[in-house]
């Protein structure tokens, strides 16, 4: 996926890869070459099995299934290393390096759960490893979405808004996830990236607190235009407001 600025001509990529990123990106690639070495026993045991965590306590796998990708080749680790790089760097520089990682986090363990709570109602994604990073992924793509829903992205090879790529790529994860029993567990985990991501966004945002302090600082600023008029230099009960209103959010 290409960005586009704005201007003549066209960039690839986010610039400077970041902190988080280039660690995520590093392990990744690290267990990907070492499962392909070792083979399938190191899908089964770090891969995201329901009847193994269910039955054996395999507590981990919910976490480390994030880190392994398909070692039938390279599609799987190379598409979302890519969209890791371009659209998590923008994430991380937004966000920081903190809240970037806790989201992630929170994103893929969260697909995972949704994987394991499907599991109980079909055998065959009850017995069967799932491993990628697709539904952390996902949770960014949403992210970007939101706090860039302008941006162009190059979706197969159309340049679109963010906002309508990532529509398109939730629906075609929907739609993939119906496919039957087993088969769409992978594009069901996609689904839950995106639900988790908007619903964790979200909780943060609507904080009934930070409600009562935005319309109260609202209030004073109507009352300070009301007493001053807006002159063409310095600073104006305006700015003020903003600045205040900076403080609560962050």
């Amino acid at each position: 996926m290409a960005r586009y600025p704005s201007g003549v001509g066209y960039s690839f990529g986010p610039g400077g890869i970041t902190p988080a990123v280039k660690i995520l990106i590093i392990t990744n690639v690290v267990l990907f070459a070492l499962n392909v070495i070792v083979g399938e026993a190191m899908t089964i045991r770090l891969g995201l099995t329901p009847q193994a965590v269910f039955e054996q306590f395999a507590l981990w796998q919910p976490l480390t299934y994030m880190f392994l990708h398909s070692t039938g080749g390279f599609g799987h680790i190379l598409f979302n290393m890519l969209a890791l790089w371009m659209i998590g760097t923008d994430l991380e520089r937004t966000w920081g390096t903190r809240f970037f990682v806790k989201y992630y986090f929170v994103t893929g363990i969260g697909a995972g759960a949704a994987s394991l709570l499907l599991s109980v109602f079909s055998e065959t994604i009850y017995y069967t490893p799932m491993v990628g990073a697709s539904g952390a992924i996902y949770g960014l793509l949403l992210a970007f979405a939101m706090y860039f829903p302008h941006r162009t992205l190059i979706l197969f090879i159309f340049p679109v808004p963010a906002r309508i790529a990532v529509t398109i790529l939730g629906a075609i994860a929907f739609l993939s996830s119906m496919g039957g029993p087993g088969g769409g567990v992978a594009h069901s985990a996609h689904l839950a990236g995106l639900i988790v991501g908007y619903l964790y966004l979200k909780s943060l945002r609507v904080r009934p607190l930070d409600e009562l302090k935005y319309r109260y600082l609202k209030w004073k600023m109507g009352r300070a235009r009301s007493k001053f008029d807006v002159y063409s230099g310095g600073r104006t009960p305006d700015d003020e407001w903003k600045s205040d209103w900076k403080k609560h959010i962050h």
